[in-house]
């Protein structure tokens, strides 16, 4: 398969494209094999839920958790944050979530602490290029945030001139607002959603995965902290008998695949897939948020598995009064997407982990 799959792209892209996906897909397997997911030996841990596009919720978080200062510099020394994934899409700001995400990696590094950013299924959807197939999902303002700049300068100078022709035929007075640049902004954004090979589509697919696409391959889907695991979806039985490692290069080979047919625009080449769009993968795995309580005897058997005592989840939304409604499975389980994002109700909650003893915030929510 490798050697036609590289005849095939010879024959359709020439030798220095060839040299530069040969080039990139080698520094992948590369990179996989330094990139560690699990850790001993931490004190404190803050893990927060589904963002869905809401900067302002997620600021709120980080500053009541003590986080981060006035500012939004890290100020919390060797905590280490886990966001559990699902930056993206319902709400318009992911692109600002994941900006002061990166710069505040480095901030907790270079003081002992450490960021987590995991992959949630609308990332793993935004890679592989599909969340404008279903309605709601990338917003208008989220699209226009992650088409490339030089694309937005021409669509918007477009856009000019055709008003200002307007103008001049006496049918606008030409004076035109951000507003207006968004109102067209719209239009284009309702024409992509109908169209898989609309232009705008493959642009911002191309531009999120040749930025932040590539930045989040960096990352982990399933992290494991002391004795607990962090996963968006969950992990189940089967999945429970792997190395955390194997999943996590597993998936990130699987979807940097899709990264690179959307960054080369060249087909992709990928026959069998183990995690990306699994139903019972840990993206996209519910179980453990919907089973009963005749599932108990399967989670310890999972955890037993997982050398664990504890699983944070996301994924699937849960209305809390307190903290008592966050956990399942006699405290095992923990279901950290209580509806952040104002899209969801604007929830807001952070998991607090401290020398093993589980708080949460804000306080209100501790007991009922």
């Amino acid at each position: 398969m490798k050697n036609s799959c590289l005849l095939y792209l010879k024959k359709k892209t020439g030798p220095t494209l060839i040299f530069t996906l040969l080039v990139s897909v080698f520094s992948i397997y590369l990179q996989a094999a330094t990139i560690q997911c699990e850790w001993t030996g931490i004190e404190k841990i803050v893990a927060v839920g589904d963002l869905h596009g809401d900067y302002k919720n997620f600021v709120r978080i980080l500053r009541g958790t003590k986080l981060v200062d006035r500012e939004l510099r890290w100020r919390a020394d060797k905590t280490h944050l886990v966001q559990i994934g699902d930056i993206m899409d319902r709400g318009p700001d992911a692109k600002r979530i994941f900006d002061l995400l990166i710069r505040l990696e480095k901030e907790a590094e270079e003081v002992g602490g450490k960021v987590h950013v995991l992959l949630g299924n609308h990332e793993e959807m935004n890679i592989t290029g599909i969340a404008f197939e279903y309605q709601g999902y990338v917003t208008v303002e989220q699209f226009v945030s992650f088409l490339p700049d030089k694309y937005k300068e021409r669509k918007e100078k477009e856009f000019a001139k055709k008003e200002q022709k307007k103008a001049l035929q006496g049918s606008d007075s030409g004076s035109r607002s951000s507003k207006d640049f968004m109102d067209y902004w719209k239009e284009l954004w309702d024409d992509a959603r109908e169209r898989s090979n609309h232009p705008a589509r493959q642009q911002y697919t191309y531009n999120f995965n040749k930025t932040y696409g590539k930045w989040l391959l960096d990352h982990n889907i399933v992290i494991k902290i002391n004795d607990m695991v962090f996963v968006h979806g969950g992990i189940n039985e089967e999945f429970s008998t792997w190395e955390l490692k194997d999943i996590n290069n597993i998936a990130r080979r699987e979807l940097d695949a899709f990264r690179q047919a959307a960054v080369f625009s060249t087909p992709l080449q990928l026959r069998v897939r183990r995690i990306v769009y699994e139903p019972s993968g840990p993206l996209w795995y519910r179980d453990l948020a919907r089973r009963g309580d005749d599932f108990k005897e399967t989670v310890d058997k999972i955890l037993e598995n997982l050398k664990a005592k504890y699983m944070i989840i996301a994924h699937t939304p849960r209305i809390i009064d307190s903290m008592d409604d966050m956990s399942r499975f006699d405290g095992k389980v923990w279901i950290i997407d209580t509806g952040i994002g104002d899209a969801y109700g604007g929830n807001l909650s952070a998991l607090i982990i401290n020398s093993g003893e589980f708080d949460v915030w804000p306080p209100n929510l501790r007991r009922r």
